[in-house]
């Protein structure tokens, strides 16, 4: 029995290691961190802050590359997903400051930018700050990168007997209140990339019956998935929010919400939907992708 459970886990370690090796690691580039010495201090130290320096960006290269999930590259050009740049300043005798930035390149996004102070300025001090600071841009690549998603203007369902040309502008100017809104929520969240819709917002009329056409126009963009939300006017004083989200590439709708009956009037469309699409997207994604960070 002890062997049979010796070999299961042996198959299970060759079985997990080689789908590891199978997922292709992500690009990293980095650039050698600048130094400033504003400390005014009597002695030339620029030979010994060259070397620390030098040792510094060697350590930080090789803790990044030990890790398998990444590989270094020198830029963009040659398949980095992510650079990090850096300085740092000595600014007394015993206190430096390290400047540290995580780019997302695809997103043109900071996923990290930090300002970090360590004191001392001999091998264990240098030694300390880059053991910190790796695991602090380790951190930030783990990140999940922010998905691209193409937010569409909010449509209006109304079900009220009354003529749509009375409240047509004021209609309007909600409905584009309720839209700047979310897309500011979602933007503000960490977790999404609002892309540009443009043109296509204006050309693409009731998406909500188009049988998810909005995916293949969000893909055009360069988005990952799309949003589209209508909001139902029940009555002048009652109505109801909803959303759908799909991916660009598969069309499958991957999030929805509904807000059921509501009670406020068109003035109270804009809180209604952030709070729909914090509660059901924004919230229910951080909750899912909780588990995966640890």
């Amino acid at each position: 029995m002890h062997r049979s459970r010796l070999i299961l886990s042996a198959f299970l370690l060759f079985v997990l290691s080689s789908r590891a090796d199978a997922e292709p690691a992500i690009g990293v580039a980095m650039d050698d961190f600048s130094y400033t010495d504003t400390s005014a201090e009597p002695a030339n130290q620029t030979a010994a802050h060259e070397r620390r320096l030098s040792a510094f960006m060697a350590a930080l290269r090789r803790d990044i590359g030990a890790d398998r999930r990444y590989r270094l590259v020198p830029s963009a050009q040659h398949g980095a997903a992510f650079k990090v740049i850096g300085g740092i300043q000595k600014t007394s005798t015993l206190v430096q400051w390290a400047k540290v930035a995580v780019i997302d390149v695809g997103a043109k996004k900071l996923v990290m930018d930090k300002l970090y102070t360590f004191r001392g300025d001999n091998d264990e001090s240098w030694e300390r700050a880059e053991i910190f600071v790796s695991r602090e841009v380790m951190a930030a690549l783990a990140t999940p990168a922010p998905v691209a998603l193409a937010v569409f203007d909010f449509e209006l369902e109304d079900m009220t007997a009354a003529s749509a040309t009375t409240s047509a502008a004021s209609d309007a100017s909600y409905l584009a209140e309720v839209t700047g809104s979310v897309r500011e929520a979602l933007g503000q969240s960490g977790r999404y990339r609002i892309v540009d819709v443009g043109g296509e917002a204006a050309k693409a009329r009731a998406l909500r019956d188009c049988g998810g056409c909005e995916a293949a126009i969000a893909q055009k963009l360069g988005a990952d998935q799309s949003l589209i939300g209508v909001v139902r006017r029940v009555s002048r004083t009652e109505y109801t929010l909803g959303f759908q989200v799909r991916d660009a590439r598969t069309d499958a709708v991957v999030a929805r919400g509904d807000s059921g009956l509501r009670l406020g009037a068109d003035y109270s469309w804009k809180r209604g939907a952030v709070r729909l699409v914090s509660d059901r997207l924004i919230e229910s994604q951080q909750a899912t992708d909780a588990p995966k960070a640890r």
